[in-house]
């Protein structure tokens, strides 16, 4: 058969992922010649045979490829035939890093597993045992293009056999830029709170600590975590107390899915979320059993963030607590022990990632410090999700997912932005790409804001971006908005700033790349309008850079500004001084302290601000429930109230829309004000909102024509809400989008940012176009 050459320009996650050694083996094995190399804008190879050798070639890039690698693009030219030309080889990387993609950190495979508890093997128990197909990638990587020399690896000279295994096309280790071994590579280490070196094995010294029903601070890919036994309850109560988090869910780690059934439900879809590479932290519905068997894990609330191990170190404590048992099946078998794996840092700040920062700032919550000697590049912390309808709902997106790009529909103006105030995250626009940050959190905290500056440099510096604007949310005050404008004067670009409300649907439309008008149902807890007040229930119309607020659901006071938001009894005795007209006032509200003056502030308008927020409403019900009278962290009394919820009939009658696009809850609000049951104040407020909501988008829909509907903001995460709210929207007619790869909180707000301030460059453009 005649010879053919075929040239193949891949675009995707082609880099660290072990494609090239994979490329190679294939081509060998169908008999071909030619080369692949990395370039900066992928992998290009070059491959020579008959075509049938080329057809099973590309069979196999379809079938086989290895378990990190992704082809998002693949562009294919014929060449003339070289003469002579012997075997396939891999060639050195060339060309700049402008389009080249850093993957994202991935838990052991199962072949490092079967290594690493395999006592014939020369890593047998070795804590950083990784291969092309798992480890840390994103968070050991200072610059691309990743090459171990621009990772904290860099120290750590190979030994002859680590070094044989990296040169070596046929070795799973070919290039995987942080492999090492006992001889050669990072090392563990045990101190007292002072730093001091403890004697032994650092790992079982580690796990009598935890015996004693003590904490640890150990060190992770992307920071610390605090670990103490999560089903002793007095080490969880003493770490509680130490880290200043009384009521916050903590998260848990358990060994495998049959550990996790003993305290919760797990779907098919949840078990394989939790066995993902990405490894995030799943929200999972608690069994009856979970508060007896963890009490204070999850305090009224109805579920549990559990996830399952992801690094050696974590497989090696559990197989620590085991006694070290042999062979391999272990893994597969239930275990009652788990963990609380909680971020390392204190209420409000960022979380660890340095040995000497985690002495200097948890020497008074850890114990002991389980340590190594390789760098944490980029702090990073765990995801979090939960699953609605079988698509991902995220709360966090962070580990196992970034710098992982999002597809657009379109490109344009390349453009930076910085998020807001809460769950704060950047977003680069590169092309037809968005490269969305790890969670950077709220901005209340000195460290916080430097993490921010660094997170958004390092972006930059991977995407090899300059960029053409930048953006930021309306509120001029806030860290994110002030390190934008110094930046636009700094690159001598445009600031644009874009309203909070606005973004949070433009995530939506630029994740699902939809065209045309479209509405939105912005359910959130704070933004600043255009007006000047404090929104978060609107009805808006969307179209390019253009936003429209069509209308908002009734207003609330907020008795004291912000300091109604973290008690929640104020804005439930708010809601009754609007609205309840002669009702009295609930007997769970009338002996709160501070009433009296709080109801003259209410009667004279003083600091009393009105707002339109749905995530005030959410607060005021839970107060007016008595189920959360202050709130220890946000949302606390939002997740309370759904925890309660149970599905029932909708007040008929709760709601009514006025001509203005006006959702008026005062009816619901009057009957729950006479309820006298948490369980039915928490059941009749979501079934009667879903069916409101339900309601005034269909009556906008009819209005306007428009059947496109995109959800967005921070009470999207209520899975209570979305079960009643997003089948009565498609009964509708409605075709309806939510928030899948981002959070449809503050942490997907910086996409809706960079995505609107890149529409108005090309409206500007288009329009100077034409002039």
């Amino acid at each position: 058969m005649p010879t053919q050459r075929l040239r193949l320009a891949i675009r995707g996650r082609v880099q660290g992922v072990g494609f090239r050694p994979f490329i190679w083996r294939t081509a060998q094995a169908a008999g071909l010649s030619g080369f692949v190399h990395n370039t900066g804008e992928g992998v290009t190879i070059e491959l020579q045979g008959s075509s049938s050798q080329l057809d099973a070639f590309q069979l196999h890039l379809q079938q086989d490829l290895p378990p990190l690698a992704q082809i998002d693009s693949m562009q294919q030219s014929l060449l003339d035939p070289l003469p002579d030309e012997d075997g396939f080889e891999i060639r050195s990387s060339s060309g700049s890093t402008t389009q080249a993609r850093l993957p994202a950190d991935s838990a052991t495979c199962p072949a490092c597993l079967d290594e690493l508890f395999d006592p014939a093997n020369r890593r047998y128990r070795y804590p950083f045992i990784n291969c092309t197909d798992c480890g840390p990638r994103y968070t050991v990587t200072h610059r691309l293009p990743y090459d171990r020399a621009n990772t904290s690896m860099l120290p750590f000279l190979l030994c002859p056999t680590c070094r044989s295994e990296y040169q070596g096309p046929h070795s799973r280790r070919f290039h995987a830029e942080p492999t090492a071994c006992p001889d050669c590579g990072p090392q563990l280490q045990l101190t007292d709170r002072f730093g001091v070196p403890l004697n032994g094995d650092p790992l079982h010294g580690a796990w009598q600590i935890l015996q004693m029903g003590r904490s640890i601070a150990m060190k992770g890919l992307g920071g610390f975590h605090l670990v103490c036994d999560a089903t002793n309850p007095e080490a969880v109560a003493r770490l509680r107390q130490l880290k200043h988090r009384p009521g916050k869910p903590l998260a848990v780690m358990a060994l495998n899915v049959e550990s996790v059934r003993a305290f919760c439900e797990v779907s098919p879809q949840e078990a394989a979320w939790l066995q993902r590479p990405e490894r995030p932290i799943v929200l999972l519905q608690k069994k009856p059993e979970a508060d007896q068997r963890m009490p204070d894990i999850a305090p009224g609330i109805a579920a549990i963030g559990v996830m399952l191990p992801y690094t050696p170190l974590q497989w090696l404590l559990f197989h620590e607590a085991l006694g070290r048992p042999q062979g391999q099946q272990w893994r597969e078998h239930a275990c009652e022990q788990s963990w609380v794996m909680t971020s390392a840092n204190l209420s409000g700040e960022p979380i660890v990632t340095s040995n000497q920062e985690a002495r200097e700032r948890l020497n008074k919550v850890a114990d002991v410090f389980l340590l190594h000697n390789r760098n944490i590049v980029t702090r990073c912390d765990d995801s979090v999700l939960a699953l609605q309808d079988a698509q991902p709902l995220f709360y966090r997106r962070a580990r196992g997912f970034v710098p992982d790009p999002l597809p657009l529909a379109e490109g344009g103006p390349d453009v930076l932005a910085l998020g807001a105030y809460l769950k704060t995250t950047a977003t680069v626009l590169r092309g037809n790409e968005a490269f969305v940050s790890q969670h950077v959190g709220d901005l209340d905290h000195p460290l916080s804001c430097e993490a921010l500056e660094h997170t958004a440099q390092h972006l930059l510096d991977l995407t090899g971006v300059n960029p053409q604007a930048i953006a930021c949310d309306l509120q001029p005050d806030s860290f994110s908005s002030q390190l934008a404008q110094q930046w636009s004067r700094q690159l001598g670009i445009p600031l644009l700033p874009v309203q909070h409300h606005h973004a949070h649907l433009a995530a939506v439309i630029a994740e699902h790349g939809l065209q045309g008008p479209t509405l939105g149902l912005a359910l959130d807890g704070y933004g600043l309008g255009k007006n000047g007040g404090a929104w978060g229930g609107e009805l808006m119309m969307l179209e390019g850079a253009s936003c429209e607020r069509m209308g908002h659901i009734t207003p609330l006071p907020l008795p004291g500004g912000d300091k109604a938001a973290r008690e929640p009894w104020r804005m439930a005795v708010g809601l009754w001084h609007r609205l309840a007209g002669a009702l009295p006032l609930p007997p769970q509200l009338s002996d709160r302290p501070g009433l009296p003056i709080l109801l003259r502030q209410l009667e004279t308008g003083l600091n009393c601000p009105d707002t339109t927020s749905m995530g005030r409403w959410f607060d005021a019900i839970a107060g007016l429930a008595g189920i959360c009278p202050e709130q220890s962290f946000e949302s606390e009394a939002a997740q309370k109230l759904e925890a309660l919820a149970t599905p029932c009939a909708p007040l008929a009658g709760g709601w009514q829309v006025s001509s203005t696009n006006l959702l008026d809850l005062s009816p619901l609000a009057r009957q729950l004000l006479q309820l006298h049951d948490p369980l039915a104040i928490a059941s009749l407020w979501h079934a009667t909102l879903a069916h409101a909501l339900a309601d005034w988008a269909a009556r906008a829909s009819s209005t306007t024509g428009i059947q496109q509907l995109v959800l967005a903001g921070g009470c999207c995460a209520n899975r209570q809400l979305l079960q009643g709210l997003l089948p009565l929207l498609r009964d509708a007619g409605l075709q309806v989008y939510t928030a899948h790869a981002l959070p449809p909180n503050d942490g997907g707000l910086s996409l809706g940012q960079a995505w609107v301030a890149r529409q108005r460059l090309l409206q500007g453009t288009a329009q100077s176009a034409l002039s």
